[in-house]
């Protein structure tokens, strides 16, 4: 049996990983925060008794930001694979929060990599990067694409970025970047754009909000669907020698695309509820992202099934679905 290491197992992307794990038969291990109010809600559907003897999902308190913790936990638990997930992964709170951004998304990388090479264990690391890499450089974005952070949050990630790339070369580390485009979910939180639009328009239909307000309605991304892109990584770790790949959909479209579809689902003109903010803006804008997932199709054999509209149509009605179990009660 595999064993493999999540840290950012509370994420979106950590929750659907970990289930795709246990289904391929791993044993799954996740790094959470000790906290005073529990986080762990998209991973409480996996979560056994320890005593349980079929239990293959552990959790172990760590933090990204101790370097000690994580050593430790991979001395004690000897994963084959690693999958580092966890980030401040707000683009927009990155400016209010460079310091920690920097501290958790550049620096909790090497942390994470001098713990594997100081354990001299056989493991293999993925490390979660992202198309905010690219910036201001124009679409269609590749492996070979200009680098052109816009935020904080980006630089951090260029930082990881080239410190695997330079772990995998220096030291013979299995490493691979995954640059993965905008991935969405109804396990997004509702801070982040597609999810804010998705939950709004929901409540809006159902008598429970008045307006939506948003940033730059122009912005075109390339967004697809979280659960799929979680076998990606996977796949990356099964290759014999580590890359970097980039994916996503190949596919774009503005905010106001996504709004457009997303009350469209439920029935609404999203004209006559969607308002736009300054204080939403970035001080750097980021125009259009999307993704020449060509590597990846070829050489993973993997390809997006999902693109923008259908998640929209996806994620809102998931929300509106939520939101009536919730007043039924």
């Amino acid at each position: 049996m595999k064993r493999a290491l999540i840290t950012g197992v509370t994420g979106q992307d950590g929750s659907y990983l970990a289930e795709l794990l246990l289904e391929k038969g791993y044993e799954v291990h996740g790094i959470i925060r000790r906290s005073s109010t529990f986080n762990t809600s998209r991973i409480d559907h996996l979560y056994k008794d320890p005593h349980e003897t079929s239990n293959n999902f552990h959790l172990h308190y760590g933090d990204i930001t101790d370097g000690v913790s994580l050593a430790n936990l991979i001395r004690e638990i000897e994963p084959q694979e690693i999958y580092n997930l966890a980030a401040q992964s707000h683009v927009k709170v990155s400016f209010e929060l460079p310091d920690f951004t920097a501290q958790v998304d550049a620096v909790g990388t090497i942390r994470l990599l001098e713990a594997i090479r100081a354990a001299k264990i056989d493991t293999r690391f993925y490390q979660a990067s992202t198309s905010e890499l690219f910036g201001s450089t124009p679409p269609p974005q590749s492996e070979t694409s200009h680098f052109a952070p816009q935020s904080p949050y980006a630089a951090a990630k260029l930082y990881s970025y080239w410190v695997v790339r330079n772990y995998r070369e220096a030291y013979g580390l299995h490493a691979t970047n995954g640059i993965l485009f905008n991935h969405e979910s109804p396990r997004r939180g509702e801070t982040f754009v597609t999810r804010k639009i998705t939950i709004a328009a929901a409540r809006i239909k159902l008598g429970l909000q008045d307006k939506l307000y948003l940033g730059n309605l122009d912005a075109i991304r390339d967004w697809g669907y979280a659960k799929e892109y979680v076998e990606s990584m996977w796949l990356m770790l099964q290759q014999d020698s580590s890359d970097d790949y980039v994916v996503g959909t190949g596919v774009g479209a503005t905010v106001r695309d996504f709004c457009e579809a997303t009350f469209s689902a439920v029935g609404l003109d999203y004209r006559d509820y969607v308002e736009t903010e300054d204080r939403y803006l970035r001080p750097t804008e980021v125009d259009a992202l999307i993704a020449k997932p060509d590597k990846a199709n070829e050489v993973l054999g993997w390809k997006a099934e999902t693109h923008w509209n259908k998640l929209a149509n996806l994620m809102v009605l998931a929300d509106l679905d939520s939101l009536k179990k919730i007043s039924a009660k």
